[in-house]
C-alpha cells in the first residue's frame, strides 16, 4: 500500500511538471519573439530618423501635432516608462523637469543616439524579465492589463508614432525607407 501511495505521488508530480513545462516554454518563446521584433523596430526607426533631413525635424503635419523630432523622442519616453517604470517599478521620470528623453536642444545625431540607447535599455530589461511575471496585472490608465499586454501595447505605440513620422516624410517629398518585416 505504501508503494502505491509513493507511486501515485510520483506519477502526479510527473504529470504536473509535464503541464508546466510547455507553459513556461511558451512564455520564453513570447519574450524571444518580442525581442526579435523590438530589435527590428529599432533598426527601422533609426533608419527612418537618419533618412529625414535635420532641417525637417521640426516639421508638423498640423499646428497641434507633434513634430517629427517630438514623435521620435516620445517613442523613447514611452519605451522607458512602459519598461523601466510601469513593468520594472522604477519611479517614472518627471515630464516637466526631465529633459533626457525630450527634444530639448538635441541635434538629430543626439536624438538618434538617445533613441538607440533607450531601445538597448528596453531590450536589456525585457531580456532579463522573468517570463513567469507576464501574467501579473497592472492598472493601465484605468484598464486592468497583464504585463504581456503592456509589451504588446508598447509595440503598437512605437508603430503608431513611427507611422506618423513616415507620413511626415511623404509630406516633405521624401521616400521613406523600405518597410522591414517582423517589427
Amino acid at each position: 500500500m505504501k508503494n502505491i501511495k509513493y507511486l501515485l505521488i510520483l506519477v502526479s508530480a510527473t504529470l504536473l511538471s509535464s503541464f508546466a513545462q510547455p507553459i513556461f516554454a511558451q512564455e520564453n518563446d513570447f519574450i524571444k519573439e518580442y525581442l526579435e521584433r523590438l530589435e527590428k523596430s529599432k533598426e527601422y526607426l533609426i533608419l527612418v530618423a537618419e533618412t529625414m533631413p535635420e532641417d525637417k525635424y521640426e516639421f508638423k503635419a498640423t499646428p497641434e501635432s507633434m513634430s517629427f523630432a517630438e514623435n521620435l523622442m516620445h517613442i523613447g519616453w514611452a519605451m522607458d516608462w512602459h519598461s523601466q517604470s510601469l513593468m520594472g517599478g522604477r519611479e517614472a521620470r518627471d515630464w516637466n523637469t526631465d529633459t533626457e528623453l525630450k527634444v530639448d536642444n538635441k541635434s538629430k545625431k543626439e536624438m538618434i543616439a538617445k533613441i538607440s540607447e533607450t531601445f538597448d535599455k528596453t531590450i536589456e530589461f525585457i531580456s532579463n524579465f522573468d517570463p513567469n511575471r507576464l501574467e501579473e496585472r497592472l492598472d493601465y490608465f484605468g484598464a486592468d492589463r497583464t504585463k504581456r499586454q503592456i509589451l504588446l501595447l508598447l509595440a503598437d505605440h512605437i508603430t503608431h508614432h513611427r507611422g506618423q513620422m513616415l507620413v511626415y516624410m511623404r509630406l516633405n517629398g521624401l521616400k521613406p525607407p523600405r518597410y522591414v518585416l517582423y517589427q
